[in-house]
């Protein structure tokens, strides 16, 4: 069904729904206080580190690093997209989810004729190769029995013009699909076939839908490989080939293996190694490796040893470098010359596979590596010139884990104590990313003695969000300059306005990007409970407003010093001295 699903839905959702039904019959749980606990589902730990509060309605992996709320796990969990996570939770209770439709809602454009009209593809394409001795040749030479195949869906385009075309009575979804062409620039003057005389190899999306091919010549044609072009249902740097057809045979895989091309992947299946995907003719994205950690906690980038592999992997590495975290790891897997990962395999044996991939290296090594190679580290300058150079890389980290591995790992090849490596990186970075760095470390800290008021006013906020209720005039408080009162302020008015929000909706409805970053940290678990939340809020707030009006009368002052107050501020000084006068100074 096309349109946007509405946000209002989406908060009446997570508001109907309890996590703890949605997880408990996935992971074991046992109580534990307010929250439930049990093992990570998405980590192999032994100690229990995964937490689900019903109070806040999400829940917080300690081991992986992840937390969010009921959709999110379903994402995470049962490796759906948005989309189908939320149908998924509204299947649960029973509701159909509404689409939005009007002037206000993104046009879209129907998917129902070209998935329609590539599954047809698809079914001609099997059949065809059934009927070619000369394609099934190609394969069985290659090693691809006919199970590795039929599991694939692989199939044959004839050498003809009109072999598909002939297959549509209404060329116009093919047309939409990318699998015919037009004769001109009007599809009135006939259409012929995109893939011609070529094995095909179907890709499909998360839920197993046909959304595009690649197809391997079999002829002189210069293209060897040819994929779809891009359509409203395939954009190559949003898919991987290969992917559903490795969560299919792997429920939870350790690692996922990013290889080169169609026929590795199909290769590596054949010889019984699982959890091989190929990106689609482009380098790899930041949307390839988000679909990936959705699945599984290791990426291993497969690629020849050559300079040219040297530089895909150098691209991948740059585009891996915001996506880690705990539970999150990569690493660079190069091939002997002359070797792909099929026929390295075939010829060498599975023993040499596993042992290129035992010697896949690390990120922090691969990229300490390539940085040190243009320095001369027996010097004091080519020492320096490697931290230099490291510092932007670095930056790039928004893993605090990771960051300081990389570090760790600076110190022997600098020769420098790591307190003199921090202070070089810390003179290459702005005063704002200290600042932000050293605000998400206090955000993350569950001590209520250590943390700002702010902070703490909003963590109580997330576990007890009716506290809310307790603020009387927010204009007053929304005056105080103070780091992170306008986020305060709007939670407070979110809060105030829709009494039953839970954390989790809170969260869930937040546009801005990096303040719902900074909620999801604040609202993880407290290492000690609030004896007296509401005292406690209410003199934070009260403490709040006090600094305003000391800053307020001190500008004032300030003001009657350099002119004559008007009347209103004269009078504004007088209430805001009693009102001092009143707390006590």
């Amino acid at each position: 069904m096309n349109g946007r699903i509405p946000e209002s839905f989406i908060s009446d959702l997570l508001s109907r729904v309890d996590i703890v039904d949605v997880i408990a019959p996935r992971v074991e749980l046992k109580r534990a206080g307010r929250e439930w606990r049990g093992l990570s589902p998405f980590s192999n730990e032994k100690t229990p580190s995964f937490f689900v509060s019903p109070a806040k309605q999400m829940y917080f992996d300690f081991s992986s690093g992840q937390n969010g709320n009921a959709i999110g796990f379903l994402m995470a969990f049962d490796r759906l997209d948005f989309v189908e996570a939320v149908e998924e939770l509204a299947r649960s209770i029973g509701v159909e989810v509404p689409r939005e439709s009007g002037g206000r809602a993104r046009p879209r454009v129907s998917t129902e004729g070209p998935l329609a009209a590539l599954e047809q593809a698809q079914r001609h394409f099997e059949a065809s190769l059934r009927q070619s001795q000369t394609a099934i040749d190609y394969l069985k030479a290659r090693g691809i029995d006919g199970a590795t195949a039929q599991r694939f869906g692989i199939g044959f385009a004839p050498d003809r013009w009109d072999s598909l075309t002939q297959q549509f009575r209404d060329p116009g979804p093919a047309l939409a699909a990318g699998l015919l062409i037009a004769r001109g620039d009007d599809p009135a003057n006939g259409c012929y076939d995109r893939f011609r005389n070529r094995i095909t190899f179907p890709i499909r999306d998360t839920r197993g839908r046909v959304i595009a091919f690649g197809g391997r010549t079999l002829g002189d044609d210069p293209a060897k490989y040819l994929n779809s072009p891009e359509t409203d249902l395939f954009h190559k740097g949003r898919q991987l080939y290969g992917l559903y057809e490795a969560r299919q045979a792997l429920q939870h895989p350790a690692q996922l293996y990013v290889v080169e091309g169609y026929m590795d992947v199909v290769g590596l299946a054949r010889h019984g190694v699982e959890g091989a995907v190929a990106t689609l003719g482009t380098a790899t994205t930041a949307d390839h490796l988000h679909l990936l950690f959705r699945s599984t906690r290791r990426v291993i980038f497969c690629f020849d040893g050559d300079a040219a592999g040297k530089r895909a992997a150098w691209k991948a590495l740059e585009q891996a470098l915001p996506t880690l975290g705990p539970g999150r790891e990569v690493r660079f897997m190069f091939l002997p010359d002359g070797h792909d990962p099929d026929s390295l395999i075939a010829e060498e044996g599975e023993a040499a596979w596993e042992q290129a991939v035992a010697a896949a290296q690390p990120l922090s090594r691969f990229l300490l590596d390539r940085l040190a190679a243009d320095c001369d580290l027996t010097t004091p300058d080519g020492r320096g010139q490697l931290i230099a150079q490291a510092a932007p890389y670095l930056a790039r980290m928004e893993d605090a884990a990771t960051r300081t591995a990389i570090i760790d790992a600076l110190v022997p090849r600098t020769h420098l104590a790591r307190a003199d490596i921090e202070a070089a990186l810390r003179g290459g970075r702005s005063s704002q990313q200290t600042s932000t760095a050293s605000a998400r470390n206090a955000a993350s800290n569950g001590a209520p003695r250590r943390q700002r008021p702010v902070g703490r006013a909003l963590q109580l906020l997330l576990d007890q969000p009716t506290l809310a209720q307790r603020v009387r005039d927010l204009d007053e408080l929304a005056q105080v300059n103070q780091p992170g009162m306008e986020l305060l302020v709007a939670v407070l008015d979110h809060l105030i306005e829709e009494p039953d929000t839970t954390a989790a909706g809170l969260i869930q409805a937040w546009a801005d990007r990096e303040q719902r970053q900074q909620l999801e940290v604040l609202a993880r678990p407290m290492a000690v409970p609030p004896s007296e939340p509401e005292a406690e809020f209410d003199d934070i707030v009260a403490r709040l407003r006090d600094r305003g009006r000391r800053l307020r009368v001190e500008t004032l002052l300030q003001a009657a010093r350099e002119r004559e107050l008007s009347a209103g501020e004269t009078e504004e000084l007088r209430a805001l001295t009693a009102a001092r006068s009143g707390r006590g100074g």
